[in-house]
């Protein structure tokens, strides 16, 4: 059978069915790690992706985990220039240091983003991360591989649970937290989708990479995200990662 990929005009022929999952399963990923966050609300000069966590620094869980995954996968960590270093130390600590490519980040996330989306050469699957996104997990990584495929992009989300109030000026009102979604990441898609999304002339309002997405034309869809899945924003969220690590490694 012939097989088009959403969002892309090539055809791939000769496809048989029992060839299906090989087929997917083999298709070159790259995820771009974004790591350019600096160490103001954490109240520590050293940015956050560095801070250590039970011995490790914070970005080396990151990245453990996509190269756990996927033997095939290509990392491409973005870093503040000045910090390129620091992160060529802990690509160091692992056997595939050969994996993990360096891009340089930029003025504002989308500009980080795409420096990283360069290096991307292939037809494939992207991961965009949060570098200090450290507990991501397996299932996740793959869940959002496998929607990918299927519909061009997976944005993982979960429900929010407190009680919701939008403000709009001197006047606020509540919002049925039913219809809110809080967005994580990796948000996954297509190289034919984000790539040239990524050409686009930066706009204010692309807070990630699913707004730029959108912006270019194309729909996103979401997938379910993982509570688990924390951004290390603050000092207490070290201490609730340091607290998830040591119940999982109990296991």
């Amino acid at each position: 059978m012939d097989i088009q990929l959403p969002g892309s005009k090539k055809i791939f022929t000769n496809v048989y069915c029992w060839d299906l999952f090989t087929f997917f399963e083999y298709m070159k990923k790259y995820a771009v790690i974004v790591a350019g966050g600096s160490g103001t609300r954490m109240e520590n000069a050293l940015p956050k992706q560095f801070l250590l966590l039970k011995g490790k620094p914070v970005l080396w869980y990151t990245l453990d985990s996509f190269l756990r995954t996927y033997e095939d996968i290509q990392l491409i960590v973005v870093l503040p220039e000045q910090h390129t270093k620091r992160g060529e130390r802990i690509a160091a600590m692992f056997e595939t240091q050969h994996k993990i490519l360096f891009a340089t980040g930029g003025e504002t996330r989308f500009h980080s983003v795409q420096n990283g989306l360069k290096l991307v050469k292939e037809e494939s699957v992207v991961f965009v991360h949060d570098g200090v996104r450290c507990l991501i997990s397996v299932p996740l990584i793959k869940r959002c591989c496998a929607q990918a495929l299927e519909k061009g992009s997976a944005i993982p989300a979960v429900a929010a649970t407190d009680s919701i109030r939008i403000v709009k000026g001197e006047k606020h009102f509540v919002e049925n937290r039913q219809h809110v979604r809080i967005i994580q990441t990796p948000q996954t898609f297509l190289s034919n989708i984000i790539l040239p999304a990524f050409e686009q002339e930066y706009k204010k309002e692309f807070t990630d990479e699913a707004t730029v997405v959108e912006a270019f034309g194309k729909e996103v869809f979401l997938t379910e995200g993982e509570y688990d899945n924390i951004k290390i924003t603050r000092p207490v969220d070290l201490m609730i990662a340091e607290r998830m690590i040591e119940e999982r490694s109990s296991f």
